[in-house]
């Protein structure tokens, strides 16, 4: 059925991202909220707002009564989950399913399969596509953790088959640190996904994060080519690029081409993410994990694409057809995005909401900003951090820097400190420049070259 209205069920940049895509092929939008963002830009563009319950994200984003009450209310077509909050649980996909209305992503069945990092695993085998090595599924106990251990080699990673996003992963060195370590880990995962089950991997030291765009129509599955996020902070990603720079021609296509078997495997549907880590050193990839959503760093691949991977989400969730063939996808040119955040560099990048008195944005040709921020507006303590995604594209990667280094220059956010200053730092770095870096190369940077910055003031770049 062609999509006429839709509920967004999330907040922030990506919900204005999600209602403008809505509004572009003429749906209807509804957006939820809480009551600490009745003021948000989403709420404002929405054609109608439902407030949905308390401040704390449990009773409200994480709601699904509450979320499938409003949907049924508003009578809606669909429900868009975003990314975050409830985009990857299987459990909201299925209830709006039962509901009458089409979840915007895949079915609750394959969230849950490639949610389970360990089935993940297992399908990604399956599909020929290399695993980093490890344990074959769950670790039953100690005993089983400390023998694949010493048969795979330290340092290795325990992981929480349910996590996800950077979370619930101890890097162990040795048996001692291992057995001290697998109990917290258990422990840590029950508490934050409800599921205390633990896998391992070996580290890949001085590896790169990649991932591919995938697209699927239950039928037919497509790559958009790849992204690099291997700039990262706590395991979280800060800064993503299109495409990776320094892959060769025929890795990119290995990787790219392995991401839509994994895809065919389980009959994907909708926008998701393969995510691999790759050893330069030994040209080998390896699978990590499937985001069955919309990433955060989508831009990137718009950007050198042209394609407006939302809109195709509602198309393909509507019954239609994926609209492109693989042979009709190329890509132009490269793009950056820089998450901004809420967030004082000068503190321990601790978090930090305030109102927004003065917000200039910059434009020109190649320079985008997804946002949810306009001058006034209050920043709230409960959620995520982001502000907004600046979001660079030209010709190549050395033009693209300078134009993102100008971008920067020229995006002003007062009223509280932002993370503009450390990404107009890296954009100004030698070794980022060069490509040198890694996905633990920004935590040894932070403590050096980012200390080494003199008279930047975090709150207006």
């Amino acid at each position: 059925m062609t999509i006429r209205s839709v509920l967004i069920a999330n907040r922030g940049e990506i919900a204005v991202r999600i209602i403008k895509a809505a509004k572009a092929l003429g749906i209807r939008t509804v957006q939820v909220h809480s009551a600490a963002d009745a003021d948000m830009l989403a709420v404002k563009l929405a054609d109608e707002a439902i407030n949905i319950g308390s401040p704390a994200p449990k009773k409200s984003y994480l709601n699904i009564e509450a979320i499938i009450a409003a949907a049924r209310t508003a009578g809606v077509d669909a429900v868009h989950p975003g990314y975050g909050f409830l985009s990857e649980n299987g459990d909201f996909a299925d209830a709006v399913a039962a509901a009458g209305m089409i979840f915007i992503g895949p079915s609750g069945e394959a969230i849950r399969l490639l949610g389970d990092k360990v089935a993940a695993r297992e399908i990604a085998k399956r599909a020929g596509v290399p695993t980093v090595p490890g344990s074959d599924g769950r670790v039953a106990d100690i005993d089983a953790a400390e023998a694949i251990a010493e048969h795979v080699g330290f340092p290795m990673m325990i992981k929480a088959a349910a996590g996800g996003g950077g979370r619930g992963i101890r890097i162990v060195q040795s048996l001692a640190e291992l057995r001290e370590q697998f109990p917290l880990a258990s422990a840590e995962a029950a508490a934050a996904f409800g599921d205390g089950g633990l896998y391992m991997e070996k580290v890949i030291t001085r590896a790169r994060h990649i991932e591919v765009q995938i697209f699927g129509d239950g039928r037919n599955f497509v790559h958009c080519f790849e992204r690099e996020c291997s700039l990262q902070r706590r395991r979280q990603k800060v800064w993503e690029e299109a495409q990776a720079f320094l892959l060769p021609d025929d890795i990119r296509q290995r990787l790219c081409a392995s991401a839509v078997a994994l895809a065919a495997e389980v009959g994907y549907r909708g926008a998701g993410t393969v995510e691999y880590l790759y050893d330069e050193d030994s040209r080998q990839f390896y699978f990590i994990e499937v985001n069955t959503r919309i990433q955060v760093e989508h831009p990137v691949t718009e950007m050198i694409t042209g394609i407006d991977l939302v809109q195709e989400m509602f198309k393909v969730a509507g019954g239609a057809p994926l609209s492109l063939s693989q042979s009709d996808i190329r890509t132009r040119g490269h793009a950056i995005e820089c998450r901004i955040n809420a967030e004082d560099p000068a503190k321990g990048f601790l978090p930090a909401p305030g109102t927004v008195t003065r917000l200039s944005i910059p434009e020109g040709e190649g320079i985008r900003f997804d946002t949810m921020l306009y001058a006034g507006y209050t920043v709230p303590p409960f959620y995520d951090s982001l502000l907004g995604k600046l979001i660079v594209w030209a010709e190549d990667r050395n033009a693209c820097l300078d134009r993102l280094a100008s971008a920067l220059s020229n995006l002003t956010i007062e009223g509280l400190p932002t993370t503009i200053p450390l990404h107009l730092a890296l954009a100004r770095d030698p070794s980022v420049r060069k490509g040198a870096f890694h996905t633990r190369f920004l935590e040894s940077w932070l403590e050096t070259d980012f200390a080494a910055v003199d008279g930047v003031s975090t709150e207006v770049a």
